[in-house]
């Protein structure tokens, strides 16, 4: 998710959190609103928007645990949530105070109550997959023209991923996307508290290392985008921008977000308001106008991403409603897992083979 020139602006506004009622400071993911929703919601509230961005959860869960964040919003993913429920990072929601809060997906919410009891802290925000992109011409040119059966060869198999080096190969910068994805490809149990398991996914990983030009977890939108990646995995709602930032472009490139039958993985992102946050009212009027069907589908529209409201659809384009890289069909849901809390020790281990990984050690 790339930082856009908007989200510079809103980040230029003020050098440190304000403290004053008539403030609003939220920390997001990059690339993951709407251009119009933070001016359209200063419009109306009078609430000056002070919004940062970062594109890892790693980073966000550093900048929390390092406590008094001075952001009254962020926006964890599921897979680290429950820690920083279980940390005191952040506090119960008045869900009285959320007149939109009626209209979340149910489904969303009995899988985000794995890691949210009760649903008591978080609101969903989005929700998305960990899936493959490719630029169609460059990969069938490198491949001969036909994709594996198993798309996740392209880039787990060297034979396939060696072939796709030269024109640019990019995985997450972050061993919490990456491991679980290797270790589904395995057969393994992506949640897997095995360590065995985890070295076998680390072997798999070193094999196909040579072969990765690029870490990233934000850059490769426009990199995919403007044809100097062929190979990509990433967030399916940033494979879908890649693709429309393309087509916008007329530069010829061709992206085109994967679906493999063998499953994705799936994540929601979710708002939350910090133990420490000093603007509580504004931090629940910006979530509450997020929830409204119109803004949450505006938001959807924008970043291709399915919305945590179930009333958006209605409002949602029927393009990105048949999207399968975006509202995946029954069956890829039925061979896809959940992207579930870490535990801590696999964590810090993950990290340190994540490491080696990236080193080439």
């Amino acid at each position: 998710m790339k930082l856009k020139p908007l989200a510079l602006l809103f980040t230029a506004i003020a050098g440190a959190p304000a403290l004053a009622a008539g403030n609003l400071n939220v920390y997001n993911w990059s690339d993951y609103i709407a251009e119009d929703t933070i001016p359209n919601f200063q419009k109306e509230t009078g609430t000056k928007v002070r919004y940062d961005v970062y594109d890892s959860n790693e980073i966000l869960q550093a900048k929390m645990l390092t406590g008094k964040s001075g952001y009254d919003i962020v926006v964890p993913s599921n897979t680290f949530l429950a820690k920083q429920i279980q940390s005191g990072l952040y506090q119960p929601l008045d869900k009285s105070k959320l007149s939109n809060y009626k209209g979340l997906d149910p489904a969303v919410m009995k899988l985000l109550a794995e890691v949210d009891p009760g649903n008591k802290y978080a609101v969903p925000y989005f929700w998305g997959m960990n899936t493959l992109g490719i630029n169609v011409d460059k990969v069938n040119k490198a491949l001969g023209g036909k994709l594996p059966a198993n798309q996740w060869d392209l880039l787990f198999k060297p034979e396939y991923v060696s072939k796709l080096k030269g024109c640019g190969v990019s995985i997450f910068d972050s061993p919490s996307e990456v491991f679980p994805m290797a270790l589904h490809y395995l057969g393994k149990d992506p949640a897997s508290k095995n360590e065995a398991d985890y070295k076998a996914a680390a072997a798999l990983l070193k094999q196909i290392r040579p072969y990765i030009t690029r870490f990233s977890s934000s850059g490769y939108i426009n990199e995919l985008a403007g044809g100097s990646l062929c190979l990509v995995l990433g967030y399916g709602g940033d494979l879908n921008i890649a693709r429309n930032r393309a087509i916008e472009a007329k530069n010829g490139v061709k992206v085109q977000p994967l679906v493999p039958a063998q499953g994705v993985g799936i994540w929601i992102d979710t708002m939350v308001i910090p133990k420490d946050a000093k603007n509580l009212d504004n931090a629940y009027k910006f979530i509450d106008y997020n929830l409204r069907p119109k803004v949450a589908a505006a938001n959807s529209n924008y970043v291709t991403y399915a919305p945590g409201s179930l009333e958006a659809h209605k409002f949602i384009d029927k393009e990105n409603l048949n999207n399968p890289s975006i509202f995946p069909s029954p069956a890829v849901m039925a061979k896809s897992f959940i992207m579930k809390p870490i535990d801590p020790k696999i964590q810090r281990m993950s990290t340190r083979l994540w490491t080696e990984v990236k080193t080439g050690k």
